[in-house]
């Protein structure tokens, strides 16, 4: 079975499943059994809370014990059994593919098989049989061509946890010289968020709170944080429009798909005064995963 997985800063995503990705070990059973991943002896509650910042993700097994956690619940979801041969299809930006590439698979593809642990109640039993990389943002697209077709040239910008990831396609392929990454993700929207309300009324309110309130979700709040989570939903709009700008990149010349988890922000805060060429917006978190595992897929039938 293939199986895509995005190792987001904020999420873990795979095709049908998306948690946050933090992580609390235990050397003892926890308050709770749910989203627990039992390795080696230990015990870890996976999506709690936010973990520290990793440019690096393979600087400790985080990423590692939270790609069982959603092998698990890509198996689950997909009812599939639990002992089973996958191919792990993940991705890496494209402005640091090349370089990231090769650590990043060994990192994911250890000599360790079978890969034996528990998540919840139900015991799994995995070979990792090879690991397939592919960029990240443009692996969306397998799944959505006709925001390509036709058009000589589109912009993507891939509005992750950490990053905002740029990168233009010429007649569908991406051209490598134009990549930028820009450290201006949805986690920085929502720290500087929680900030400004902590300054001006006292109310520590949490990050989650601040998600559904720029998503347009139901959440019960003092109508002033509310306002100011929304006014700065607008403001980080013109901060990520003017950034593309200053990159090089031209949007009221040249279409832009805004895609990642804070596509559907940018997608609620975007003004006609704005002056995008054509905007698209690919707000689907799984885009990602479900592009991996397609292009996986072609891969091993050829």
């Amino acid at each position: 079975m293939i199986i895509g997985i995005d190792h987001g800063f904020y999420a873990v995503k795979g095709a049908h499943v998306a948690f946050p990705s933090g992580l609390a070990v235990y050397d003892y059973e926890p308050y709770t059994m749910q989203n627990v991943l039992q390795y080696e002896g230990k015990y870890y509650v996976c999506g709690t809370g936010r973990q520290a910042l990793l440019k690096d993700k393979t600087v400790n097994d985080n990423y590692y014990l939270l790609t069982m956690a959603a092998l698990a619940q890509e198996i689950r979801s997909r009812k599939a059994e639990n002992q089973m041969e996958v191919v792990l299809a993940a991705g890496l930006p494209l402005s640091g593919f090349g370089r990231e590439k090769r650590a990043f698979r060994n990192y994911l593809l250890r000599d360790h098989q079978p890969l034996c642990f528990q998540y919840d109640d139900e015991k799994y039993r995995i070979w990792i049989r090879d690991v397939k990389l592919f960029p990240q943002g443009y692996s969306a697209i397998a799944m959505h061509p006709e925001y390509v077709n036709g058009e000589p040239s589109v912009l993507l910008a891939d509005i992750g946890g950490w990053t905002v990831d740029l990168m233009r396609l010429d007649n569908a392929v991406p051209n490598a010289a134009t990549c930028r990454s820009l450290e201006l993700g949805v986690i920085r929207c929502m720290d500087e968020a929680m900030e400004q309300i902590r300054r001006r009324t006292g109310l520590s309110v949490t990050d989650i709170q601040i998600e559904r309130v720029l998503n347009g979700s139901a959440c019960g709040m003092d109508q002033t944080a509310k306002e100011m989570i929304l006014n700065h939903g607008r403001i980080y709009t013109e901060r990520i429009l003017s950034s593309i700008m200053e990159a090089g990149f031209d949007f009221k010349a040249v279409p832009v798909i805004f895609m990642g988890g804070g596509a559907s922000i940018i997608e609620r805060h975007i003004r006609p005064q704005d002056g995008l060429c054509r905007a698209v917006f690919l707000t689907d978190v799984h885009a990602n995963a479900a592009g991996y595992e397609r292009i996986a897929e072609r891969m091993l039938e050829q």
